[in-house]
Parts: C-alpha cells; structure tokens; sequence
C-alpha cells in the first residue's frame, strides 16, 4: 500500500471520507458510557506512536488527537516548535527524516500549508494537516460527522457561511465537492475564499454561491457555519472588523434559515463579534458535540491513514 497522507480532503476522496464517517459514527456508539482513556475493545493501534508537532496556540486540535490516540490503543508524543530543533533552524526535511525513524505518524499544526507539504515529501510516514492557513480537514470531518449524526443528510444539503473567507471554508467548500452539496458563501468584498476550491468544488457537482447580504446567504440553509473573523496570528484589524459586523450570526439571522436549522462553530468564539450568545447557546447550537467529535473524526482519520479503512 502506498503511503496515505491526510493533507486535504480530496487526499483520500468522497468513497474514503464516507468510509471515515461510517467507522467513525459506529466506534463512537460502541464506547458510549466508557471513560474517555480506556481504550476501544480492539485497539487497533496498539503499538503506534502519533508525534505531534504544534507552531500555533491549540485546545481541541492537541487534546482530540492525544484521545484519539488513547482510545485507539496507541500513544502520542507533543512536541512545540520553539522547544524543537526545528525552532532553532533544523530544517523541515530533516525534522521528517528522524521522525519517521522514531514514531509511526505526524500531525502538525503550522501556519504556512507549504511547510506540511514539505514535511510529508520526505517522511515516510503518514502526515496529517491539523491545521494550515489554507485548509483545515480535520475540523471538516467533525463537522460533517456532527451533521449526520444530527439526522442530515450531505447529498443536497443547504450551508451556509458567514464571515471570513479562510481555511476552514476552503475545507467546507472542498467536502461539498466531494459529498455532493451546497454552500452558500455570505462574505463581505475582499474576503473570499480561495478560488481553486471554489472552482474544483463547482467542478465535481457542489453548488457554490457567493453572497454580500448575510440574510440571503442563511435564507433556506440547513446548517449555518462562522468562525472568528481575526484568525490566529492575524493583528486585530479594526477595518476587517468592521466588514464583517453585518455577518454577525444572531437570533434574526438563523430565523432566516429553514426550520429546524443547526448552528455550528470550530472554536474558540469571539462571543459578541461573529456570533451572539443568543445562538451559541441555544438549542440549535451543536458546537459542544462538534468539539466533542474531534476525537472521533480523528480516529477515524489515523485508521484510514494506517490503511485500516
């Protein structure tokens, strides 16, 4: 078997992520009501070792991968990048090459996608993106898991975005390409999404429309997704701030959604700015089982990586 890196959505296409989602609905239910650090009954990992290597601040991202690793029976290693020799000029190439000497897989969550690219060109072992300022898989895998288990089906679904157009919509926009639905994009002038998504989304069925009005890009939608509008790293700029206030996800704007429509958010949230209290907190809201669904998006990502899906 060829070398399976997790870099991008289409890396393992629309049959593989179906698959992810499937495994990944069913090893949840079987382990309800266990300890979260038991491991399941099969440990199908027994034996491995995930490095994770970490360039940007993170919650969710660092805890979800070291359960998952648990639940699957293997270990994880975290290392930061300033107390790393790659903080004090080794280079990523070599980074890869002893890594892979001493641990079965690698997560990294960096700022520059080029770097990821890098690192898996000379590791010979899995890679997985867990984040980059182009895209952001694995929170796009818990969210679409999140929305089935909800009762959703992705054939046809109606999303839409408000806000920035960054690497989590780039994500989202590339799953619609893949699981054949549509995403209405509300983003002011100046901050799309990156076109090459759009265009290799449109191309592979997704319906994919831009709005300027926050209301018409929530009117009908199933789900209706925002994030922080200054992402991490990004110096707080008053002018994009003020760009983005009309995109504020409030109690108004979801009722301009169709009936019975969920509220999803990666975190952390900027409570007052991209969404209200109002929303986060309501029984729309699925954020607590979207965070929740990290762990076992990802497990299902490490058992696809490994081959075993």
């Amino acid at each position: 078997m060829s070398l399976r890196h997790f870099l991008e959505l289409s890396d393992a296409g629309s049959d593989a992520v179906a698959a992810m989602l499937a495994d990944a609905l069913d090893r949840k239910g079987a382990r309800r009501g266990q300890p979260k650090g038991q491991p399941d009954r099969d440990a199908p990992l027994a034996g491995r070792v995930l490095a994770m290597i970490f360039e940007k601040n993170s919650t969710r991202t660092r805890v979800s991968f070291d359960i998952a690793m648990r639940q699957l029976g293997g270990s994880a290693i975290v290392m930061e990048a300033g107390g790393m020799q790659l903080g004090r000029g080794e280079t990523i190439a070599d980074t890869a090459r002893v890594l892979s000497r001493m641990v079965d897989a690698i997560m990294i969550r960096t700022d520059d996608h080029a770097k990821i690219e890098e690192l898996a060109t000379h590791a010979t072992v899995p890679v997985i993106n867990g984040l980059t300022d182009r895209s952001h898989p694995c929170q796009i895998m818990a969210d679409l898991l999140t929305v089935i288990e909800h009762g959703k089906a992705l054939p046809g679904l109606e999303l839409a975005w408000l806000g920035d157009g960054n690497n989590v919509l780039a994500s989202i926009v590339e799953a619609a390409g893949l699981m054949k639905f549509n995403v209405r994009i509300g983003v002011p002038e100046g901050y799309d999404c990156d076109p090459a998504y759009v265009a290799a989304a449109t191309a592979r069925g997704a319906g994919i429309s831009v709005h300027r009005s926050a209301q018409e890009a929530v009117r009908g939608a199933d789900v209706v997704v925002t994030d922080t509008w200054i992402s991490m790293g990004q110096a707080h700029a008053e002018a994009k701030l003020a760009a983005m206030a009309p995109f504020q996800v409030n109690e108004a704007l979801m009722a301009q959604a169709a009936a019975g429509a969920v509220f999803l958010h990666c975190l952390p949230a900027h409570r007052g700015e991209e969404v209200t209290d109002a929303v986060i907190d309501s029984a729309a809201s699925l954020v607590w089982d979207e965070a929740e669904n990290r762990i076992h998006a990802q497990k299902s990502v490490l058992r696809w990586v490994f081959g075993q899906l």
